[in-house]
């Protein structure tokens, strides 16, 4: 047995069954392989930054790793920017990166790099399988640390593929997650008895189960703590039957004043919040001066039965306030930010996965879903715009009997548009809805932020993406993807009502004023 058949003979044997591919000369072995282990499933993306992108949002729906297969240091290097919001996220994602020949490393050929050095940017364990003998270990050792670590990459020299004398391994067992000592939980229970103004704030695992906000609400019920979510959350449970939980929003100035007056943020499952960028005169952070900030549960504790146990201890008996059921009513007339998340709020299916890439189009976007049948909601965890598309093809294989709804700003879209072409190979269950104001709207608010000038027409060339516009609906149908275009609220919903009816990919261009 070659080690490519060893390695995706042990990658299947320990969970790892898709692989997000874009290979090259020397992944060809590992392709090859395909064939001897049907149990793993290939899906070619046309380019490695889908492939990386889609591997975090299966990552994220399934709770476990999916692989990449990318070619050499330039292939990983073209899929760094959606490695970096996995690692945000800490998504459980794998590669596989085909590396030179042992023997025609030294040669240096002209795809040579160092491997090793680009995967260590964004990944939490990497490690060189150095002989047949070793790939099987490697790959079990592989996926254990993605699990633990989030990113892990594994180096594979193309003769280490096609060399005979592998064999699979067994998988490598995955620790649970550590409990928060009963001290911790006790001091924190203590602080929110203060009655001091407190703040909980919510991520990780807590925000991604319906157990984690069930809890969170009773100690927000029994202590008057407030309850808040990290920024961009990697995965959110939401809808009808949960409490009301807000995001910490992103401006700098929103997010100071949503923290103001707090005495007590308590962490649990999250990070403390700083803001993305440095502006004049500003903090770097959100927390008030005089606020104290406790971690219940650090990334990488059970920070769900820590807050259950907080529960118990400073809320018991307390019951959480709940949302009730609620649809916005349809809106009529010209397309606005606001109408398009109410025809979203009014229309969204039954435990669909929301992969969210909208940020200054969203208006009115979390109040008008939040008593939505329950679904879960992906953002974008680290700021590298274009993650959007290639998270609902990883989510959509994730979870191939739930509608995915990829709401996606139109700058962004370009950055991996070659999603839509795997939607359409695969024939995923993907709505898109393009949000196309024919600009960088986001970069226009930072100009005046950051204290740069108003800006004159060049500065503004660079932020305008019209001159030529782009036409979403024939860049989707050239790619298989079916396609409309919608300038009112009752086309909008025309159209999701037809897209979500009919099984496979398609694509809803929204024109906002902004384009017209």
């Amino acid at each position: 047995m070659n080690g490519a058949q060893a390695l995706l003979r042990t990658l299947v044997s320990a969970g790892v069954d898709v692989c997000f591919a874009n290979p090259g000369t020397s992944e060809m072995h590992f392709v090859a392989a395909l064939d001897d282990v049907p149990r793993m499933r290939g899906v070619l993306t046309l380019f490695e930054g889908v492939a990386t992108g889609a591997a975090d949002g299966y990552a994220r729906m399934a709770g476990r790793p999916a692989a990449t297969l990318l070619h050499l240091g330039p292939g990983l290097a073209n899929g760094l920017a959606n490695l970096h919001n996995a690692r945000r996220g800490h998504a459980p994602v794998l590669n596989v990166v085909g590396d030179h020949a042992r023997s025609h490393k030294r040669l240096d050929a002209p795809l040579e790099s160092d491997v090793d050095a680009l995967a260590g940017a964004v990944s939490g364990w990497v490690r060189r399988s150095m002989s047949p003998a070793d790939v099987a270990a490697d790959a079990a050792e592989a996926v254990a640390q993605a699990t633990r670590v989030g990113v892990a990459t594994l180096v594979l020299p193309a003769d280490v593929s096609w060399e005979d004398g592998a064999a699979p391994a067994d998988p490598v067992p995955v620790r649970p997650a550590p409990q928060v000592p009963s001290s911790v939980v006790a001091d924190v229970a203590a602080v929110l008895a203060s009655g001091e103004p407190a703040v909980l704030l919510l991520g990780g695992e807590v925000v991604a189960c319906e157990a984690g906000l069930l809890a969170a609400g009773r100690v927000a019920a029994g202590t008057g703590a407030r309850l808040l979510a990290e920024t961009f959350p990697a995965r959110m449970v939401r809808g009808a039957g949960l409490p009301d939980l807000a995001k910490l929003p992103y401006p700098p100035e929103v997010a100071l004043a949503a923290l103001s007056g707090t005495r007590h943020l308590v962490l649990a499952g999250a990070s403390a919040p700083v803001h993305f960028f440095a502006y004049p005169g500003v903090p770097g952070t959100p927390v008030p001066e005089d606020c104290a900030v406790h971690v219940l549960a650090a990334t990488g504790e059970d920070g769900v039965a820590a807050v259950q146990a907080l529960a118990e201890l400073a809320a018991p008996g307390a019951r959480p306030a709940l949302l009730e059921p609620a649809r916005p009513q349809l809106p009529s007339g010209e397309l606005t930010p606001r109408r398009v998340s109410a025809v979203l709020g009014a229309l969204m299916p039954e435990r669909a996965v929301v992969v969210d890439e909208v940020i200054t189009s969203g208006v009115g976007l979390a109040e008008l879903t939040a008593g939505a049948p329950r679904h879960d909601w992906l953002a974008l965890t680290g700021g590298a715009i274009g993650d959007g598309l290639p998270m609902a093809v990883g989510a959509a294989v994730a979870c191939p009997d739930r509608p995915v709804l990829a709401l996606q700003a139109d700058g962004s879209a370009m950055y991996t548009l070659q999603a839509l072409w795997t939607m359409a190979r695969e024939q995923l269950d993907v709505t898109v809805v393009v949000y196309d104001n024919g600009s960088y709207a986001i970069l226009q608010g930072e100009l005046s932020r950051v204290g740069a000038s108003a800006g004159g027409e060049r500065a503004g060339q660079l932020l305008d993406l019209g001159g030529p516009a782009l036409d979403f609906v024939a860049l989707a149908g050239g790619m298989g993807v079916p396609a409309t275009r919608a300038t009112t609220a009752e086309e909008l919903a025309d159209q999701l009502r037809a897209a979500f009816a009919e099984p496979g990919p398609h694509l809803v261009h929204a024109v906002l004023p902004g384009r017209r």
